[in-house]
C-alpha cells in the first residue's frame, strides 16, 4: 500500500503583534502545490519510508503543539491511519544544505545529459532503461532495476550526449524543484512577509 503525503502551508504575522496574537493560520493546502509520492523526498525532509538515503531535516517531530485551526481539524479524521506528522519552517529550509550527497549510493542508475552551458544535469533515475540495458548488457529486469547494487559507485556508460553511472544523489536531486518548487515558492513568498520563522509546513502522511 502506498503512501502520500498531506497538509498545509501555515503562517503568522508577526509584525506589530503581541505574543499571544501570534496564532498560525493556513495558508495553502500541500494538495494544490505537489502532486507527487517520492518516498526519497519524503524521507529526505521528513524520515517516512526512505530512512537510509539522508537525514532527515524534521523527522517525526509531531503536529506542532500551536498547529492551526485548520491543521488540527484536518488530522482528526486520520486517527491512527495518519501517521508521520512533522513540520518545518521555511528558515530550516533556506539553511539546508542541499548539495548534501546521501549516505547510501543509490539504486537505481542515473542519466545525464548535457544542459545549455555543456554540464551535465540529472536527467532522470531508472530512465531510458532500454538502452541501459542494450549499454550495460544486464538482461535480468531485477539487477537492471537495482544497478547500483551491482555496479561500484561512479561506473559510467557514455552514450553520445548522455551517460548513465552508477552514484549518490543530493539533496537538492531527491527533492527537486520539478516536484517541489511551487511549495518553496509560495512559502519564499510568505516569508517575505512573515519572516522566515513565521511560515512552516506541516504535514502528515496516510
Amino acid at each position: 500500500m502506498g503512501t502520500d503525503i498531506y497538509g498545509f502551508i501555515e503562517c503568522r504575522w508577526d509584525r506589530w503583534l503581541d505574543e499571544d496574537d501570534r496564532s498560525w493560520n493556513m495558508a495553502a493546502d500541500v494538495d494544490h502545490l505537489y502532486n507527487g509520492r517520492s518516498y526519497l523526498a519524503f524521507g529526505s525532509l521528513f524520515g517516512v519510508r526512505d530512512t537510509g538515503s539522508f537525514r532527515p531535516l524534521a523527522d517525526n517531530r509531531g503536529l506542532p503543539p500551536d498547529a492551526s485551526p485548520q491543521s488540527l481539524a484536518a488530522v482528526e479524521p486520520w486517527g491512527s491511519d495518519g501517521r508521520g506528522a512533522s513540520w518545518i519552517t521555511w528558515a530550516e529550509l533556506a539553511a539546508a544544505d542541499w548539495d548534501e550527497l546521501a549516505d547510501e549510493v543509490d539504486d537505481c542508475v542515473h542519466e545525464y545529459r548535457r544542459g545549455p552551458d555543456g554540464t551535465w544535469e540529472l536527467w532522470g533515475t531508472n530512465t531510458s532503461l532500454t538502452r541501459f540495458a542494450e549499454l550495460s548488457g544486464l538482461t535480468d529486469p531485477r539487477v537492471l532495476h537495482r544497478a547500483g547494487r551491482a555496479y561500484p559507485e561512479g561506473t559510467e556508460w557514455p552514450d553520445g550526449d548522455r551517460v548513465f553511472r552508477i552514484g549518490r544523489l543530493t539533496r537538492k536531486q531527491a527533492v527537486p524543484d520539478s516536484d517541489w518548487g511551487a511549495v518553496w515558492s509560495v512559502m519564499r513568498t510568505l516569508a517575505s512577509l512573515h519572516g522566515d520563522e513565521g511560515v512552516r509546513l506541516v504535514v502528515w502522511f496516510g
